[in-house]
């Protein structure tokens, strides 16, 4: 028995027919009954009924077929797999981002233009959500990889972490507003300070608004949020604007704010990259992980 001859009966079951079945795999008709006939010979059993229009198993192919499939399958993985390793990656990978990722200092287009210059054979998907939702999808295998926000330092169970960003959280307003204002030349601010103020932040499922719902509620307010945006950069433009006072994850610059820093050793914006531990992890994204997290440590 061969595998060949395996793949041929399959084929002509898929196809129903001899002729059709031998247009696909590029072969002579002829030829094709030939393997067939003798595959049959050796097991000592017809494996198709030839008798009607189309060409059907019969009850001893019926019961062939899915063991055929099974060892034609098998085989493909072996293939693929070796190839894989010998660095003729192929296959998926499905990266999971926090909006702002690609405009981040930490190059990730680059990284992710590299990877495809070097295995183009490989599909690279892209998704931008929430962190809660993306750890979600990392932990269901949706996801290989994720740059997500987070809220502590330590990983959640089955996941592994390592740090992109890990600054101090900081509010920004316009100069005149109350909150800056307050105490001239101050540099921080207690979490107690912005009750009763209208606060713009990263919407909830993001590790920055984790962080700032959990602070408040410790200090004994709930946060009135007035404005939520993706993105850090647009909660900056909002409060330019004189809307309310933004959460950033990170001290800004921007033009017309004035920063200070939440005066609480917890209050930190965190990024990082985040993999399951827990699982298989297929050697495309293997491939990727190790070169981000090469690229993290040069």
């Amino acid at each position: 028995m061969e595998l060949r001859q395996l793949r041929y009966f399959v084929t002509v079951v898929e196809e129903a027919g001899f002729t059709r079945a031998a247009e696909r795999l590029h072969l002579a008709q002829p030829g094709l009954s030939a393997q067939i006939r003798q595959l049959e010979r050796e097991l000592g059993q017809p494996l198709l009924d030839r008798t009607g229009r189309t060409v059907r198993p019969t009850e001893v192919g019926e019961a062939v077929l899915p063991f055929a499939r099974a060892a034609l399958a098998a085989v493909d993985g072996v293939r693929h797999t070796v190839e894989e390793f010998t660095g003729l990656l192929r296959g998926r990978v499905a990266v999971g981002l926090v909006p702002g990722t690609l405009t981040h200092a930490f190059d990730m287009p680059g990284i992710l233009a590299d990877f495809h210059a070097a295995h183009p054979r490989v599909e690279i998907t892209l998704t931008e959500d929430t962190s809660d939702r993306m750890l979600a999808a990392l932990r269901g295998g949706e996801l290989d990889l994720a740059v997500i926000g987070v809220a502590q330092a330590e990983p959640p169970p089955g996941v592994g972490l390592r740090m992109l960003v890990d600054e101090p959280l900081v509010v920004a307003a316009v100069p005149e507003h109350p909150l800056p204002a307050a105490r001239e030349g101050a540099t921080a601010v207690p979490t107690a300070a912005l009750r009763g103020h209208r606060l713009i932040s990263l919407p909830r499922g993001t590790g920055v608004r984790t962080v700032l719902d959990r602070l408040c509620a410790e200090a004994g307010f709930r946060p009135h949020i007035a404005f939520e945006a993706a993105a850090p950069d647009a909660l900056a433009r909002l409060a330019a604007r004189g809307l309310g006072v933004a959460v950033l994850p990170r001290p800004r610059t921007a033009p017309g704010l004035r920063t200070l820093r939440i005066a609480d050793p917890r209050a930190r914006g965190r990024v990082a990259l985040a993999w399951r531990t827990e699982g298989p992890m297929g050697p495309a994204a293997r491939e990727l992980l190790a070169r981000l997290r090469s690229r993290m440590t040069g």
